[in-house]
């Protein structure tokens, strides 16, 4: 792999209000800055949480808020959530909806419940014309299906593990694909071989903090400025250099969050 030892990275899906970064908050984004991580899109999951979003995202320039209602979070979501939202995207003007989605691996997942919920965030994306942000575990084809009979063609799919038939089913539909720790492990040799065919332009990079650590971080807590480690395994999958990758990426999480940053460098601004 050529290229730089750090370049501009945005960590396109990372919960950088998580409780467990707390404690060393401070030291956390001081650490993703030294590693020339730019911006961090941080997706709150609950009408609980997403008053600690807007405040994270507030103090900090360089962190963009998203709001949705997580499909793992159902035994907290109410009828009166989604009007909510819709007040809160209105009135907040986040980059994106979301975290939300379908999650069938969730113990004693209701799925309907979840369709439910993730139809009206479609709905609320396209009303509000904002990108949305997209968790799919075990349910990628029905995440498919009902992006398209939501007409809302504009997103990511985070942390993506669906198939290349899926993936280019949904790139067609205008979504991007974010990666995260798990193409950095040897033994993911399917999603690896993904990563490493991919269009370049629908590519994200991510690192779900303070979960889903990289293989050189492994049973530690992750963190934004690990985001370093996941484009320098995206590369060495990649036949265009590590610069390259760092830049299609970058640009395209601006690109898609529509983001005004005054550190972004010139060469991405304008590309």
């Amino acid at each position: 792999m050529n290229g730089p030892a750090t370049a501009s990275l945005v960590d396109s899906h990372v919960h950088t209000d998580d409780a467990r970064l707390e404690v060393d908050r401070p030291e956390v984004l001081r650490a993703a800055r030294a590693a020339n991580v730019i911006a961090q899109i941080v997706p709150g999951i609950s009408l609980r949480l997403w008053p600690r979003v807007k405040t994270l995202c507030a103090d900090h320039p360089d962190l963009y808020p998203c709001y949705g209602l997580h499909p793992c979070y159902t035994h907290e979501h109410k009828s009166g959530h989604i009007e909510e939202l819709a007040l809160w995207l209105g009135r907040e003007h986040p980059v994106a909806v979301g975290e939300c989605g379908l999650d069938y691996q969730v113990a004693g997942a209701d799925k309907a419940l979840q369709q439910h919920l993730f139809s009206a965030q479609l709905s609320l994306a396209r009303e509000f014309d904002l990108p949305i942000v997209i968790h799919a575990r075990k349910a990628v084809e029905d995440v498919i299906r009902m992006i398209r009979s939501s007409g809302h063609y504009r997103g990511m799919v985070h942390s993506y593990n669906g198939s290349a038939q899926q993936a280019t089913r949904l790139i067609d539909l205008g979504y991007k694909l974010s990666f995260g720790g798990a193409v950095t492990y040897d033994r993911a040799r399917r999603l690896r071989e993904l990563v490493a065919h991919l269009p370049l332009d629908a590519l994200l990079l991510e690192t779900d903090a303070p979960d889903q650590p990289d293989a050189q971080h492994v049973r530690m807590r992750n963190e934004p400025a690990f985001l370093v480690d996941v484009w320098r395994s995206v590369s060495a999958l990649r036949k265009e250099d590590s610069a390259t990758v760092a830049a299609a990426t970058t640009r395209n999480a601006i690109e898609l969050f529509h983001l005004s940053l005054a550190t972004v460098p010139q060469s991405l601004a304008t590309a």
